[in-house]
């Protein structure tokens, strides 16, 4: 068997530059969210200046300005963070789907990583346990990601 090139995970947030998206709607899961996030992106190394933080009212305005960021063409890679919590409607279902599905379209439109870090949730008490480590995993992801790319493309 011949040798197998293979890229190894690479956490490192040096010279990474971040912009994150957060919903102000869910806000105190949202607030959580991004602390959690921008804590370990300063663990990995990214520099307070190279992060941009968008407050948008909601899920749905999210992958609009990811979008925005994207083709900005200033930053390594993104992270979209609020909740989206089922009430007694339909709405939940058409917001996840639809939040979920531009973020996804902007991903492979731009090939622009970007880390969700929408929680979908039943209830508030879920999105309240998961938000921490949510936010650390999307900021993991994005540097992983970014590098790889980076790796990849050169």
């Amino acid at each position: 068997m011949s040798n197998i090139n293979e890229i190894a995970p690479d956490l490192s947030g040096q010279g990474l530059r971040i912009g994150i998206v957060t919903g102000r709607f869910n806000g105190e899961v949202g607030d959580g969210l991004l602390t959690a996030c921008l804590a370990e992106l300063a663990t990995r190394g990214v520099a307070a200046d190279d992060v941009l933080v968008c407050k948008v009212p909601g899920a749905l305005e999210m992958p609009l300005t990811l979008q925005t960021l994207a083709q900005s063409g200033r930053y390594d890679a993104l992270v979209a963070l609020g909740a989206v919590i089922r009430g007694d409607t339909y709405h939940f279902e058409v917001v996840s789907n639809e939040m979920a599905s531009g973020i996804t379209r902007v991903q492979l439109d731009t090939g622009m990583p970007i880390a969700n870090g929408v929680l979908t949730t039943n209830t508030d008490e879920q999105a309240a346990v998961r938000m921490q480590v949510k936010g650390r995993e999307c900021a993991q992801c994005a540097i992983e990601m970014a590098n790889l790319l980076r790796k990849i493309r050169a």
